[in-house]
């Protein structure tokens, strides 16, 4: 329990009094706010990079796929069963090649008919014809006749290029990419049988969104990235739709992709897209630190490190963007800031 301050005491004295109190008690909070020392730590050995803001592109990134540049599915013209299919997934096949054999009974079955009906009519047009000549038919039997032999010759034409479709060629040198059918299935006309491409010439197609895409012209070149490769890879614009899909409200522009980049079909992308300049500031990433979930970076001033807790960015060849914390025309610790404290003192290297 705290005596009762006596009358006389002047009231000043008590205000003073009360005044040290509360000194004592802010002093108290501040030394437990801030529980790392470090006048007793040694000077560490940095190196530093004066850093300055400046206008850098900036771009959204689309999603995109890769695609064969020329692709064909393999489709039977007539109703059949397969009898014979040599190809297998990733096979290459020569332009020409039977790739698809249908059983040919029934087609055969159809020459054979109407070979026998081109013989009967034209028998019965060499009779009509030669009683024609002797004025013992008339123009009109003639006539009659003459249409059914060119019918019967149309038919037995018709049934040669039907049985034609028994085999199945490859429209050009490609690779099997896909199959949807084997030996013994029921091949039918519009019914894909399987996919064929050529190898290594590859295509992107993205579709754009409206509110950025009025930047892109054809011939134009864009950088795309591939998850799990470092390297950015530069591709041209080669076809623009003429029109926006109303639903989508998308752009679909196509992209040529060189040789040579080991990228296959079907890949996911992310295409870069420039929607204009910004102020940013770039550090090099062994500039940054990251304890936990903190990311920073230790600026130098009057000899010692100064912490700056940071937002990061993009990363762009060695360098990572800064979005926040940090301003321009600072010299920052790019070498030796691992181990560095708030305020330790620095020499620089």
């Amino acid at each position: 329990m705290v005596d009762q301050i006596p009358s006389h005491f002047p009231s000043r004295l008590v205000a003073t009094g009360t005044l040290v109190l509360l000194l004592t008690g802010c002093g108290q909070k501040q030394e437990a706010a801030h529980p790392r020392q470090t006048a007793n730590l040694p000077a560490a050995s940095v190196r530093v990079l004066k850093v300055e803001s400046g206008l850098v592109a900036t771009e959204e990134e689309v999603m995109g796929t890769t695609r064969a540049r020329l692709v064909s599915v393999v489709e039977a013209r007539i109703s059949g069963r397969i009898e014979e299919m040599p190809v297998r997934l990733g096979q290459k096949v020569q332009a020409g090649e039977v790739v698809v054999k249908l059983d040919a009974a029934e087609m055969r079955a159809r020459e054979q008919q109407a070979d026998a009906g081109l013989q009967q009519a034209e028998r019965e047009w060499n009779r009509v014809r030669a009683l024609f000549e002797q004025q013992a038919s008339t123009r009109s039997e003639y006539d009659a006749a003459e249409t059914r032999f060119a019918m019967a010759k149309a038919a037995l034409a018709e049934a040669r290029v039907l049985l034609g479709y028994v085999e199945m060629k490859a429209p050009f040198a490609g690779v099997v990419t896909r199959k949807w059918a084997d030996v013994g299935d029921l091949a039918a006309p519009g019914k894909a049988l399987f996919e064929l491409e050529v190898p290594g010439a590859l295509q992107l197609e993205v579709d754009i969104p409206e509110a950025i895409s009025a930047g892109i012209k054809s011939g134009g070149e864009l950088m795309m990235r591939v998850d799990g490769r470092t390297n950015a890879l530069k591709v041209a614009v080669s076809e623009i739709a003429p029109s926006i899909d109303s639903i989508t409200r998308t752009l679909r522009v196509k992209f040529d992709i060189g040789s040579g980049t080991g990228l296959r079909s079907g890949q996911f992308v992310r295409l870069g897209v420039p929607t204009g300049d910004r102020e940013s500031i770039h550090v090099p990433a062994a500039a940054v630190v990251r304890r936990g979930q903190m990311e920073m970076v230790f600026a130098v001033a009057d000899q010692a490190a100064r912490m700056h807790l940071v937002k990061t960015g993009r990363r762009m060849g060695g360098d990572i963007e800064i979005l926040s914390g940090l301003a321009g025309g600072e010299m920052v610790v790019v070498e030796g800031a691992a181990l560095l404290m708030d305020n330790q003192q620095v020499n620089l290297k």
